[in-house]
């Protein structure tokens, strides 16, 4: 499977690189980046995808994250996606900073016009770790799957949907029950439809009552001083579905942190860790 290589750079004994491929699922080019330690040139690693949040790109989560320094020591191979299709020109793309470029929400559409194109959902899944395993030494059997905000809602809800595939899960700060709040509401109104029944296949919360389960625990961290805590995340949401449908859930709540990538760079050794330990890196 054909890809292009942007970019290449040593870090810590390893190599970060950025790259692009012609997407069958969304129709457009998608670009991703991949962090390798130096530890895959003597045997196959686990594979832990990030997913970012609205408006970021493949570049934020390499750039921002302080991850590297970490993966290279536990033998993880870093990969993250960019957010969404770009460039299509579909009327209201660009409107707004949380619908449309940057703002993919990790689903597959159902509504005109975004239906074709708009399928980040199969392309995390099912594309782009087909394109990692055939160009980098990333073992297919071991992923694990983690995220930030709209990116921490498209962990929770990938995970709880393909529970065989990925072997550890973990979120920043997710839009747990997005199908009560304004950004979840707006993307599925728009990318799904009015039909509000519909919505549910997408919501973490909503999965978990309707029977879905991830085999291991599910770890997520939430700053208590994030502007979007009571607005948009709703944690608790996804610790009463959790505790309701016993599934294992380890919440942190953290009192002085916030939304940004701040946060994300205190704990990310944390989540590493925790992927490292149940991915047999």
């Amino acid at each position: 499977m054909s890809m292009t290589v942007r970019s290449e750079q040593a870090c810590f004994g390893g190599t970060v690189g950025f790259y692009s491929h012609a997407s069958t699922e969304t129709g457009t080019e998608m670009k991703f980046s991949v962090f390798v330690p130096a530890t895959a040139s003597s045997r196959s690693l686990p594979a832990l995808y990030f997913l970012a949040g609205l408006t970021c790109t493949e570049e934020t989560f390499m750039i921002k994250a302080n991850a590297l320094r970490h993966a290279a020591e536990l033998g993880l191979v870093l990969v993250a996606p960019d957010t969404s299709p770009r460039g299509l020109g579909l009327p209201g793309e660009d409107d707004d900073w949380d619908f449309g470029t940057g703002a993919g929400f990790y689903l597959d559409a159902e509504a005109e016009p975004w239906k074709r194109n708009y399928r980040m959902y199969s392309y995390v899944t099912r594309e782009l770790p087909a394109i990692v395993e055939a160009n980098f030494p990333a073992e297919a059997g071991r992923r694990g799957v983690f995220g930030h905000s709209m990116g921490g809602h498209g962990a929770l809800t990938i995970a709880l949907k393909n529970p065989q595939a990925y072997r550890s899960v973990s979120a920043f700060a997710p839009i747990c029950n997005p199908v009560v709040v304004p950004w979840g509401e707006k993307a599925f109104g728009n990318y799904l439809g009015p039909d509000r029944a519909r919505w549910a296949a997408w919501d973490a919360c909503e999965l978990l009552k309707r029977g879905s389960r991830f085999p291991g625990p599910i770890l997520v961290d939430q700053g208590l001083k994030d502007q979007f805590l009571s607005n948009q995340l709703r944690p608790e949401a996804l610790e009463a579905a959790a505790a309701s449908a016993t599934q294992e859930l380890v919440l942190r709540r953290h009192g002085d942190y916030d939304h940004s990538y701040w946060f994300i760079q205190t704990f990310i050794e944390d989540h590493l860790r925790w992927h490292a330990d149940r991915l047999g890196a």
